[in-house]
C-alpha cells in the first residue's frame, strides 16, 4: 500500500470536483480524504494499490465534466495515513 498528495490546480471548486473525486476514489477501493484550499485549489490524500493510485490521478487530471484542470501536482505521502473511507472535507 501506498498513499500519495494531489494537489489539482484550475477551475476546479464549484463545479463538484470534491464529490466526484470521492465517488472515484471508492470506485478504485482507496481511502483518503480531499478538500478546497483557500487558494483556489483542490487537495487530496489517497492510499491504495499504486495501480489504482494511477486510475485516480489520471481521473484528477480530467475531473467532472465542469471541471477544467490546468495542472496537477502529485507527492508521495511520507508515514503510515490512517484512513477509514474516503472523505469529502
Amino acid at each position: 500500500m501506498s498513499g500519495r498528495r494531489f494537489i489539482v490546480r484550475g477551475r476546479v471548486q464549484g463545479v463538484m470536483f470534491r464529490a466526484g473525486a470521492a465517488q472515484e476514489a471508492r470506485r478504485l477501493g482507496l481511502t483518503g480524504r480531499v478538500w478546497n484550499r483557500d487558494d483556489g485549489a483542490v487537495e487530496a490524500e489517497a492510499v491504495g494499490d499504486a495501480a489504482a493510485l494511477t486510475e485516480f490521478e489520471t481521473w484528477l487530471h480530467r475531473g467532472p465534466s465542469h471541471a477544467e484542470v490546468e495542472s496537477v501536482q502529485a507527492a508521495e505521502l511520507s508515514g503510515e495515513p490512517r484512513h477509514r473511507g474516503f472523505a469529502i472535507g
